[in-house]
């Protein structure tokens, strides 16, 4: 019993041997990352100067100066209804990931069992015995070699899938970042807008005094009378429509902090400075910074090693299974060492003929990781569109504060010198009416100005693949 005992193991370890031999014959790849033209003038400068070190690297901590804002950061981080959908994926990804990773284990179960059967007394055994009873104690063990690649593959795909949730997660944050800052520094403008038109209002509300006065001196007529109170009641107007913009802005924020609405303490506009150094980097640093594209290539990776799945299908899988454990037909004598029982079975299994299957999960997957590959490709290039539309867009709203400043500067005077005019007779009411009009206009366009000019710099650090550090 002992030699054929000796036999038995001999030749399972011979097995074992054999598995562990092949695992060098691979027929799965190893990713390497596709070489593109696009990668290395991914966005036009226009002269602007490329540095090594991107503003993506500076913390949204370090970026946004305003306490408020800051506070509504963190919070929005800690309660954002997407951020806590996008954890709960990254916890997803990580139980398949796991799963993947005990690939390369054997599987083993165990089994209790009692059977009763009741034999026919025309059978072979019936006129013996009428009934049988048996009684089973058993496990079970399994193994696949990896020859092929297979479970190394699947493994690495499921790390890759993982990754590239996390890599999402990380884009929610810097989506979610700039999104609080940007309905921030609205609201501040808003509130600028309102100060600006309140005080509008308040030298409206005089110069109507003023015009009656004037027709009741004859110097001017009821049609003017009637167009300063017209023009008064467009400001009125005018703040209602900025106090509604106001509570739909403080709503659409305490949305993405993740509470109910409420009002929202902030600061003002003129108060708001950027901690902005704008360097953008080199090209290349978009593969490292930017969290969309890196989940687009993670993608890219999972689609490969799926791929290297499908392809060692076509190979013959090596298989060892072994069962043993205790079998009687008494249940008393369940445990004696004479109830034991063993098998291991060791097999290579090669498809031939499978309807077509494996062939066509190759396929797909050929075709998937290609989709993969263009989706990477477009990520990539969608990544250098923004940066380089962010960085023209920066450039346009600096030079246009300047001429802005001006414009306000000169229609604020001819405001003032048409009044002094109308009062001495020397001017038409009109052309007051006109250099109010264009004023206030002028100011509203400065603090749309102002505020353009933060938002592209917030674009800016979300193009780069800022914020989520």
């Amino acid at each position: 019993m002992n030699a054929i005992q000796t036999i038995y193991r001999a030749k399972y370890l011979t097995l074992i041997a054999i598995a562990l031999t092949l695992q060098s014959c691979f027929v799965a790849k190893d990713y390497v990352q596709p070489e593109m033209e696009e990668t290395e003038n991914l966005y036009r400068t226009d002269n602007l100067p490329q540095d090594s070190l991107s503003m993506a690297a500076v913390s949204w901590k370090e970026m946004f100066l305003d306490s408020y804002l800051s506070s509504y950061i963190e919070e929005g981080l800690q309660n954002n209804l997407d951020i806590r959908v996008a954890i709960q994926q990254i916890v997803a990804a990580e139980a398949y990931m796991k799963q993947g990773k005990a690939g390369y284990l054997p599987t083993l179960s165990t089994t209790a069992q009692a059977t009763h059967q009741e034999l026919s007394k025309n059978s072979q055994f019936g006129g013996f015995f009428s009934s049988i009873d048996q009684y089973e104690l058993s496990g079970s063990l399994s193994w696949e070699a990896d020859i092929w690649g297979k479970i190394r593959s699947n493994k690495r795909a499921g790390e890759a899938s993982f990754l590239q949730t996390v890599a999402a997660h990380k884009a929610v944050k810097t989506e979610l970042i700039a999104a609080i800052a940007s309905n921030y520094f609205k609201l501040l403008a808003l509130d600028e807008q309102l100060r600006i038109t309140k005080s509008t209002i308040r030298t409206r509300d005089s110069s109507v005094i003023t015009i009656k006065a004037l027709k009741e001196a004859g110097d001017v007529t009821q049609v003017a009378v009637d167009q300063y109170i017209a023009q008064y009641n467009n400001a009125k107007a005018l703040q209602l429509d900025i106090e509604y913009e106001i509570f739909r802005t403080e709503n659409s924020l305490n949305l993405l902090l993740g509470r109910p609405g409420r009002l929202v303490e902030r600061s003002e506009l003129t108060q708001q400075e950027i901690n902005a150094d704008i360097s953008i980097g080199v090209p290349t640093a978009l593969l490292r910074n930017r969290p969309d594209v890196i989940a687009s290539e993670y993608g890219l990776i999972n689609a490969f090693e799926l791929t290297n799945v499908a392809r060692s299908n076509f190979y013959p899988s090596l298989t060892i299974t072994g069962s043993g454990g205790f079998q009687s037909l008494d249940i008393e004598k369940i445990l004696n060492a004479n109830s034991l029982f063993a098998t291991v079975v060791g097999g290579l299994t090669q498809p031939i003929f499978n309807q077509r299957s494996i062939r066509t999960q190759h396929e797909v997957a050929k075709a998937q990781q290609e989709q993969a590959f263009i989706e990477f490709r477009k990520t990539l290039l969608t990544a250098g569109n923004e940066v380089s539309n962010a960085l023209y867009a920066y450039k346009t709203e600096s030079e246009k504060f300047k001429f802005r400043k001006k414009e306000v500067e000169s229609l604020r005077q001819a405001e003032s010198d048409s009044e002094v005019l109308l009062k001495n007779g020397y001017a038409n009411y009109l052309d007051l009416l006109t250099a109010r009009e264009s004023a206030l206009n002028a100011e509203l366009n400065v603090i749309d100005n102002k505020l353009q000019q933060l938002l592209t710099i917030v674009d800016l650090y979300e193009a780069l693949g800022g914020g989520w550090r």
